[in-house]
């Protein structure tokens, strides 16, 4: 008897998860708007192209890259193929960013159901 799929977010109502980001990163776009980079659906769960890169179905994608200059999440499949794959052809690299922004559906926007609380870092002394 095959064992049953491990519950995602989607049909896990009551499944919470913490995720720490940069201070920096973006607040989460509201569904349907475009992505800005905020990282949360990368954080929570990788996408069909990312659990190839990952190589793994659950936690946060491998391939998620943080950018420091830009305060945003990128997807290191179309950002930066080369080093999320350790390809070093150039048409290699060039037909996987391209392919990569199509399968991630990058500029369709935010299709993350995630509900986001901000949680408040306690202050210096507080117990």
């Amino acid at each position: 008897m095959p064992s049953p799929a491990p519950p995602s977010l989607s049909t896990a109502p009551d499944h919470v998860a913490v995720f720490w980001r940069p201070a920096g990163a973006p607040p989460k776009p509201a569904e349907g708007a475009p992505c800005n980079g905020c990282g949360l659906c990368c954080l929570a769960q990788p996408c069909p192209l990312g659990m190839l890169l990952s190589r793994r179905r659950t936690g946060a994608c491998a391939a998620l890259r943080w950018s420091e200059p830009d305060q945003r999440y990128w997807c290191g499949a179309v950002s930066d193929p080369a080093d999320v794959t350790g390809w070093t052809r150039p048409w290699a690299v060039r037909a996987l960013s391209a392919l990569a922004r199509r399968w991630i559906a990058s500029g369709v926007g935010c299709d993350a159901r995630l509900d986001v609380q901000s949680v408040q870092p306690p202050h210096d002394g507080a117990p």
